[in-house]
């Protein structure tokens, strides 16, 4: 009830206040003068900073602009209060243009680098932005600009890919890249450091079949790659175990020394492609054991298979260490 009262009671003052003309006319007087005095206050003249947006255009012949500038130059001037207004209200400036060709010809250069006094370029810019401001000074004071020759050259292409093999399943040959090698085309100073591209990474599952995919190339931002794009060959086939006996050899041995090994030979079982399968024998292998690997307190010497066909997974070999007699002239 009491809030109902209190509702009825605001609204009565709100309907006495409409009707009340002095209030109006109050009102009225201090919107005029509101509006007077803002609009006097236009007419005289402030300093303020306004930023600029920026673009560098024109580099020298076959040069490269390899650094990032400034995007946007603070700008401190003088204008009359509408201008400024006009200037504020307009949140999108059409951007400074820097002729980096003009602007760095009369410079000594560090490495390419040029330190651009920005001091020097008020002609420019004032040229570019309204008759009605006078510029009275540019932030920062030097603007870093660093130019490159433009170089092209060709670098290698090397795959990346992860592949899990269904069992009994590998490699026929060596992933493929088709081209071989790409042509980048750059700053002299990012190209020189590139000695090859990867591919984007791919992994493959469950795989038992040759693959053929398309792979984008992994590159600096500031170099173009000519084909951009890779072709991936993965010729996969059935492999099958195969089994072939060694002749164990001695290496580091002196001259005037004779080695005795128990046994001389071993066997070893691999996993090969069926169509390399009948190519394989003991000659595409080496067992060997270390004569400098002695110690006295041995008496087995392990023995490493140094040499085999690429193409070769070797699943076991036996015997894996041997005994020995050695033997002195």
């Amino acid at each position: 009830m009491n809030k109902n009262i209190e509702k009825i009671t605001g609204y009565l003052k709100i309907e006495q206040l409409k009707n009340d003309k002095r209030v109006i006319v109050y009102l009225i007087c201090l919107l005029i003068a509101t509006v007077l005095w803002f609009l006097n206050a236009l007419e005289k003249d402030y300093s303020t900073t306004i930023a600029y947006p920026v673009r560098y255009v024109s580099p020298p012949n076959h040069q490269f602009l390899a650094n990032k500038p400034p995007e946007k130059l603070d700008l401190k001037v003088d204008a009359h209060g509408f201008t400024l207004l006009r200037h504020k209200l307009n949140f999108s400036y059409s951007p400074i243009i820097l002729n980096l060709t003009n602007i760095t010809q009369n410079l000594e250069s560090t490495n390419g680098t040029y330190l651009v006094p920005t001091n020097t370029l008020n002609r420019r810019i004032s040229s570019q932005i309204s008759s009605e401001i006078s510029l009275q000074q540019v932030n920062p004071d030097i603007i870093r600009i660093v130019l490159d020759s433009l170089k092209t050259k060709s670098v290698p292409v090397k795959a990346d890919v992860t592949i899990d093999f269904k069992p009994q399943f590998n490699l026929k040959n060596q992933v493929q890249v088709k081209p071989t090698e790409v042509n980048i085309t750059g700053p002299a100073s990012v190209v020189d450091t590139v000695r090859y591209l990867l591919t984007t990474k791919k992994s493959f599952e469950e795989v038992d079949k040759t693959i053929t995919r398309n792979a984008k190339l992994i590159h600096p931002e500031t170099i173009t790659v000519v084909p951009a794009e890779v072709l991936l060959q993965i010729e996969v086939e059935k492999y099958t175990e195969k089994q072939v006996r060694l002749p164990i050899q001695v290496i580091n041995k002196p001259a005037d020394v004779r080695i005795k090994l128990f046994p001389s030979e071993l066997t070893l079982n691999c996993l090969v492609g069926l169509s390399e399968f009948d190519n394989i024998s003991e000659t595409d292998f080496r067992a060997v054991v270390d004569y400098a690997s002695i110690s006295y307190s041995e008496s087995r010497l392990r023995v490493k298979i140094t040499d085999k066909p690429s193409f070769v997974e070797i699943s076991r070999f036996n015997p894996e260490s041997v005994e020995y007699l050695i033997e002195t002239y």
